[in-house]
Order: C-alpha cells, then structure tokens, then sequence
C-alpha cells in the first residue's frame, strides 16, 4: 500500500473526530538527520515538551500551536508528494494521542519515523514506525530523565541519536554503546551539538576509537541555521 491509497476517503479516520492534537506546524523539507538525511519528508510537530535541553532549537513549540484531529492532521499531510512522514516535537510523546496518529500514518501507507527523547515510554508505539530516540547525554543537562527501560523495545530498523556537547559526552555516549550492546541493537548515531562541539574533532574522536556507529552533522541546519519550519 502506498501513501496514495484511500487519500479521498477519511471514513477510517472519522473515529479520532472529538479528539485532537496539539500541533506546533505542518511542513514539507529535507530530512536533517537520521537514516533517510537528505530525502523529502514531511514534518508533524507536536506542541509541548516536558524537558529542557540546553542545546533545544525547538523551543517556540512548548507553547502555543493548534488544536487539530487525526483527521485534519491526515487532511494536511496528504496534499504533500511523499511517502516520508516525521512525527516530531517538542516530544511528541507527551501527548497520548500520538500513538494513534502514528498508527494512522502507517494505516495510510506513508513511511513514519517518530523523533523522540530517551524519556517517553516507546513500549506502545506501532511496531511499522522507525523510532529514533535520543538518549540525553550529560552535557544535554537532562540526563537524569533518561528512561533505559525504552532500550528492551527497540527494534532493529530503529536509532539511537547521541548529541555530543563535549569530550565527557562522547566518552560518556562510548560506554552507553558498550554497556547495552546498542550497535547489536539497532543503528547508533552520533551527533556534534550544532554550535557546541567542533564537528571534525568528534569525527576524529570516532575514527580513533573505531566506534561502530554513525556520525551525522544536521543537514537543516547548515542549509537554514535555526529557521522554524525547515
């Protein structure tokens, strides 16, 4: 099935009508990070968040946005050309309702990921969506909001994303990969905090210690800094 099939029909769907979500924006860029970096997606960005990272470049969605159902949400995300969905935050999860868009989604056809913190139950999310989960590092300053008993449901096609402040960080990220055996577990990135840590030294830093792992750089922001909506 593909992300075409059924868009006229909305029957399905009629169920979450008295229900709805908090929506920060709706929009269509290039993916910034992840597995599929580079590739047309759509964006779903969910209001709110109960951490405060103090690198956070989302900080206009803890507040405000839109209240819209699962219909309306699937209304706007189908006018788009694409099979790529990103449901992203704020953290998304904060929201109970989110687990049934994401399942909606992939009811859809479309190809869901689901951007999230360490610190939200994943133990209920749809197993066909690709969970890219952010485990907090020290320097992120909410650490201790890490939930590790998300690692037990991770599931081969998800992620785990690593935010390097600093040198304790990395070694900090090092010893989680060894400790859980994430690399046996899933693809693992890491990732230099725009702004923070030299992008080439992390680099270095992984092919020094021939970690099994993913460098990324943010692809949106190098094309349009902190830019909301891109």
């Amino acid at each position: 099935m593909t992300a075409n099939t059924n868009k006229g029909v909305l029957a399905e769907s009629h169920r979450w009508d008295r229900k709805a979500l908090r929506v920060t924006e709706i929009f269509y860029s290039l993916q910034g990070e992840s597995r599929t970096v580079g590739l047309p997606t759509v964006f779903i960005r969910l209001t709110g968040c109960p951490l405060r990272c103090q690198y956070c470049d989302t900080a206009y969605a803890f507040n405000g946005g839109e209240w819209m159902s699962i219909a309306t949400i699937l209304e706007k995300t189908d006018v788009y050309n694409t099979e790529l969905i990103t449901v992203t935050g704020g953290e998304p999860l904060a929201q109970s309702l989110c687990l049934s868009l994401l399942a909606a989604l992939c009811d859809r056809g479309y190809q869901v990921s689901l951007e999230t913190s360490g610190a939200m139950d994943l133990s209920k999310v749809d197993s066909r969506v690709v969970t890219v989960m952010d485990l907090k590092t020290p320097g992120s300053g909410e650490q201790i909001r890490n939930n590790l008993e998300n690692l037990n449901y991770l599931k081969q096609q998800d992620q785990v994303k690593f935010v390097i402040c600093n040198e304790k960080d990395y070694q900090w990220a090092s010893e989680q990969l060894v400790n859980y055996g994430l690399a046996e577990t899933c693809e693992v990135l890491f990732s230099p905090s725009y702004g923070q840590q030299n992008a080439t030294q992390l680099a270095d830093w992984i092919l020094r210690d021939n970690l099994p792992v993913r460098y990324q750089l943010q692809l949106h922001k190098i094309l349009w800094g902190d830019e909301p909506g891109r």
